[in-house]
């Protein structure tokens, strides 16, 4: 096996194991000393974090979880450069295994993960920037609208598949993409049945 391809099957549990550091936990932990999973949604993530421990707070935990998943794949680019034939498919790996790491932290038993949205931003902001641009530009269209993460999220979510297919053509890191949105839809399960009842918080209220 080519050397390259080593060290890039090594780098997919380090991504995984980044990935899974409980970036909204820590940050809480340390500057506000309570478990932000007792409180607001019980969620690791920004949103959460934002709502119940304020927005800086919160913006350190957007920033913990993007690096989550920009480091390893930046790391993974740099290593299949020039890249031989297959290393797309390692690279996607990589991406994958940090977002997965966010879902199901090692850390925390496997539970209490967030939605991925940051770290997918993060890996995709390396992986096919152009097309992380577009769907953040959705998510920001879809967050004015209807004031909710929740739909912000998962329109940008759904986006990304197919601007990265448009805008680069890579078949594997489409599907990856792919995958990753459908991931994001399914874990925001709890926040669709709340958009039905017309029970789900929106970010901002006007006075």
């Amino acid at each position: 096996m080519e050397p390259i391809l080593i060290k890039l099957l090594l780098l997919i549990p380090v991504a995984y194991l980044l990935g899974s550091i409980p970036s909204g936990y820590v940050i809480v932990r340390i500057f506000a000393s309570f478990d932000v999973r007792e409180k607001g949604s019980k969620n690791i993530g920004a949103t959460n974090v934002t709502r119940v421990a304020g927005p800086m707070l919160g913006l350190l935990t957007l920033g913990g979880d993007f690096f989550k998943g920009a480091f390893p794949v930046y790391l993974a680019v740099l290593i299949a450069h020039p890249s031989p034939v297959g290393t797309g498919f390692f690279v996607s790996l990589v991406a994958f295994f940090s977002f997965m790491g966010h879902l199901y932290p090692v850390f925390t038993g496997f539970k209490g993960g967030g939605k991925g949205v940051a770290t997918t931003a993060g890996c995709f902001f390396i992986l096919a920037p152009v097309a992380c641009g577009a769907s953040f530009l959705i998510f920001l269209i879809l967050l004015f609208i209807y004031k909710r993460v929740s739909v912000a999220s998962m329109g940008g979510a759904v986006v990304l598949p197919f601007a990265v297919w448009v805008i680069s053509g890579e078949a594997v890191i489409s599907i990856c993409a792919l995958v990753i949105s459908l991931l994001i839809v399914i874990r925001h399960g709890d926040n669709i049945k709340r958009l039905l009842s017309n029970r789900e918080p929106v970010i901002w209220k006007k006075k």
